[in-house]
């Protein structure tokens, strides 16, 4: 049974577990304390201010910032640099031109130089141009208006007829090609066409008509396609070629306008007015005199074993039709004699009465 002081000391509370007064007390001050923070924590966020800008240490927000100052760059070794200049001069990307341009010749061009200036192809400007050029590069000369097509390919007059599909046939190409170049400015879903207008057909082609200045050659030079002119003779004997062919014009290699194309089956080989040409192999002359189709003055060496060499433009003579030369022998002067924008040589080999690269037999 419990003793009286048990019972006194359950009823006042106090037993082997109660906790002291002090440490209630500090907890529940405590317990206060951290709800008042929490409220004001609270109430800084909701107010839009900083949580915990007030520990930091007093005036820290008054302190101004200072600008660091570098020192002056005073290299050793002077400075290099690549000089750039401002170029106005805005240069179009490869095929972003959609309109045919007229380009006046003038003095010094030739059609392959021209047609490297606008990014096309010499062909291109040959198809352009049919009814002034008449697929001969050598009736270009200086004034002459030629229209330039924006792409490669033909430039092409539609007629009363036409179809999309027809002249995509005609000129080997793709009627998608056509409808898309929008140059061609066409409604996909409903081409019209009028009768008249002029469209691009992109990467057409034909097949060019030979330009053939031809000569009266020897019995063995296997030159079949001939046409008299006032300098023309028929030789019988005279010297033979040796097979290897040299450099016709002073400048060894080098081109000044038209190249060896599908156009212009022959180089014009760089020369001044008045410069000496040269023999480019032994043979006898067939040629020499003014012609027409644009060569001008012409001397032709038939050198008596299925080859033939041409030289026009010429602004004199200095053989006569008849006469044997020797390799390297002077047969004329550099000149721009015929349709010619500038001095210059146009150089031709045949051979068994069909046009060859030069390249391929020059040293």
């Amino acid at each position: 049974m419990a003793t009286a002081e048990e019972n006194t000391a359950a009823e006042k509370g106090i037993g082997r577990n109660a906790y002291p007064g002090w440490l209630v007390a500090s907890t529940w001050i405590i317990a206060v304390l951290m709800t008042a923070l929490m409220g004001f924590l609270l109430f800084r966020y909701f107010t839009g201010q900083p949580l915990f800008a007030f520990l930091s240490p007093a005036g820290r927000g008054n302190e101004t910032s200072t600008v660091s100052v570098l020192p002056a760059f005073e290299p050793t070794k002077p400075y290099q640099a690549v000089e750039r200049s401002t170029n106005p001069d805005t240069v179009l990307p490869v095929g972003s031109r959609k309109e045919v341009i007229e380009y006046a010749v003038a003095s010094g061009d030739s059609l392959f130089r021209i047609a490297e200036q606008y990014e096309v192809k010499p062909e291109s400007i040959m198809y352009a141009n049919y009814e002034t050029l008449n697929d001969n590069p050598h009736l270009i000369s200086v004034g002459v208006n030629l229209k330039i097509p924006p792409i490669d390919g033909i430039l092409y007059q539609w007629k009363q007829g036409d179809t999309l599909e027809n002249v995509a046939a005609k000129y080997y190409a793709e009627v998608q090609d056509i409808l898309l170049f929008t140059g061609n400015d066409l409604d996909i879903s409903n081409p019209v066409i009028e009768p008249g207008t002029f469209i691009m057909i992109p990467n057409g082609w034909r097949p060019l008509q030979p330009f053939v200045v031809a000569v009266t050659a020897g019995d063995n030079a296997g030159v079949t396609a001939q046409i008299a002119g006032p300098g023309s003779c028929t030789p019988a004997g005279g010297s033979y070629g040796t097979y290897s062919f040299v450099w016709p014009a002073p400048y060894y290699g080098i081109v000044s306008g038209n190249d060896y194309w599908a156009g212009h089956q022959a180089i014009d080989a760089q020369c001044y007015q008045g410069d000496s040409i040269y023999a480019s192999d032994s043979g006898v002359v067939v040629y020499s005199g003014p012609i027409s189709g644009g060569y001008g003055n012409l001397v032709a060496i038939d050198h008596q074993n299925g080859y033939l060499t041409l030289y026009a433009h010429l602004s004199g003579f200095n053989v006569s039709c008849g006469q044997s030369v020797s390799q390297g022998q002077v047969v004329g002067f550099c000149g721009s004699t015929g349709n010619s924008t500038g001095a210059h040589l146009h150089f031709e080999v045949r051979q068994n009465g069909g046009f060859i690269n030069p390249w391929y037999v020059l040293q």
